[in-house]
């Protein structure tokens, strides 16, 4: 079953109006669909020519993944030929598609490519030579090293101009997720289902490996807290594919901010101790294209302009949960010791879901918009928003804040397992005496909630909207 994906599908089937070949550029994180959506782009064809690259493990070299490339070429009907030059090989594969509707995909390209300096050269050349001239062809490479495929082709003087499409897979919107719990997708809990993706996130193949008819706790455990488990094994695997040597970095850095809100990138050179400079810039980068981490720019609300400030944010919720819950119990798990009693003491679904819950709600920020009924004429910036201490001002962090025409909609997001009471009344107002808040604007509070809140709460009439999480998605 396919799940969404609706606009990106509706972009590549544009690309078959246009009666020109096409050349289109897919990245996006691991296991975030881009196979799953070029095998369902792939049906409008009448010749699929579907290729992926091996995975970076020792011993992989630019010769094994010529080969390679060529098996997969004699399981679809091509000819087996020698695997010494790209040349040959794509020459063999512009013959084969001359005429007709075809799809060519060079899926996980950066595996393919990245220790063959000639390898882009020549595919460039027989672009320009072979594929182009068939009105009829697409032609697709995609990436999860969206840094590679960004510096390589992208930015590229020698693909500028060829790529006609671009899409970037994010995350599943919830009202998708949803769509994986089948024909148990009513019987089930909003707040069920939002434990599960506090570990998963908006992941279609995360998400593919959900039984609903298990609770989430035993899908929990059968995934996470078993050794066979999927997301028990796949941080190792998403670090070693993706980053290879630098891999050890990066770990540090998403180590760094699993307990955390957010950090600058000063304050996790500091956290990682390593000097603050241009490389740590690319690691940060590399992450963010990556889609683990999100670099979230605070502005002026005066002048409505982004500032250059900016802080990370780990925005991939099975990173944070494994880091957090998983990696403790590692040892114990894959000795057999975790039992079913061990994950009701590592599952407090109190302290798991704040940071969680606010990267869904963030991840899903049109529903509030929507629900708040912002016009886009009015709408001037959106996210999580931080002030910086100075004398005239006081520091602050904001959940999540709209800025519309002259009005500031101050979110705070809250999860909880028991109804929110009016304390929180005076946390967000603490951070509303911070913001440096311009005498022509209005400022109106709204809570986002899991849990209820109580009789009290309504009564002191403090919140301009209160938004149900439950029955807004």
């Amino acid at each position: 079953m396919f799940i969404g994906r609706e606009e990106e599908l509706e972009a590549l089937e544009k690309s078959l109006e246009r009666k020109i070949s096409s050349f289109v550029a897919i990245r996006g994180r691991r296991r975030i669909g881009k196979s799953r959506l070029i095998e369902e782009f792939s049906k409008s064809f009448s010749k699929r020519l579907l290729f992926t690259g091996i995975p970076p493990t020792a011993g992989v070299t630019k010769q094994s993944q010529r080969e390679e490339f060529v098996k997969q070429m004699g399981r679809q009907g091509l000819p087996k030929i020698l695997s010494d030059d790209w040349s040959d090989i794509f020459w063999i594969l512009a013959k084969e598609a001359e005429k007709g509707s075809i799809l060519i995909s060079l899926d996980e390209i950066a595996w393919m490519g990245s220790k063959d300096p000639l390898f882009l050269g020549k595919l460039k050349i027989a672009w320009d030579t072979h594929f182009s001239k068939n009105p009829n062809l697409v032609l697709i490479v995609a990436s999860s090293i969206s840094s590679w495929i960004d510096k390589n082709i992208l930015n590229s003087t020698g693909f500028f101009g060829r790529i006609d499409l671009t899409l970037t897979l994010d995350e599943l919107p919830l009202r998708d997720c949803f769509k994986f719990w089948g024909k148990r997708e009513k019987a089930i809990s909003t707040y069920e289902k939002l434990k599960l993706l506090s570990v998963t996130g908006g992941v279609p193949k995360y998400l593919e490996i959900i039984d609903p008819k298990l609770s989430a706790e035993e899908n929990i455990r059968d995934l996470c807290f078993s050794k066979e488990g999927l997301l028990f094994n796949e941080f190792d695997r998403i670090f070693h594919d993706l980053f290879s040597r630098r891999s050890a970095a990066y770990k540090d850095i998403v180590e760094v901010l699993a307990d955390k809100h957010s950090l600058s990138q000063k304050a996790i050179c500091k956290g990682i101790s390593r000097p603050n400079g241009r490389v740590i810039s690319e690691y940060l980068k590399d992450l963010s294209e990556a889609g683990f981490l999100a670099a979230d720019f605070t502005w002026e609300i005066k002048t409505g302009k982004v500032s250059k400030l900016r802080k990370y944010r780990l925005s991939d919720n099975y990173l944070r949960f494994y880091l957090k819950y998983i990696l403790p119990n590692k040892e114990k798990i894959l000795k057999g010791r975790f039992r079913k009693k061990s994950l009701h003491s590592v599952l407090q679904w109190e302290s798991i879901m704040g940071l969680q819950f606010e990267n869904l709600v963030i991840h899903n920020s049109d529903a509030i918009l929507t629900c708040l009924n912002i016009q886009i004429a009015d709408y001037t910036f959106d996210g999580p928003f931080f002030q910086t201490k100075s004398r005239d001002r006081k520091g602050c962090q904001i959940d999540y804040l709209i800025q519309a025409k002259n009005t500031l909609y101050v979110c705070e997001i809250k999860f909880s397992k028991n109804p929110i009471n009016s304390k929180v009344i005076e946390e967000v107002e603490k951070k509303i005496q911070a913001i440096s808040i311009p005498k022509y604007f209005t400022y109106r509070p709204i809570l986002i909630h899991v849990g209820g809140v109580t009789d009290e709460l309504i009564e002191k009439d403090y919140f301009d909207k209160i938004i149900d999480w439950t029955e807004l998605i």
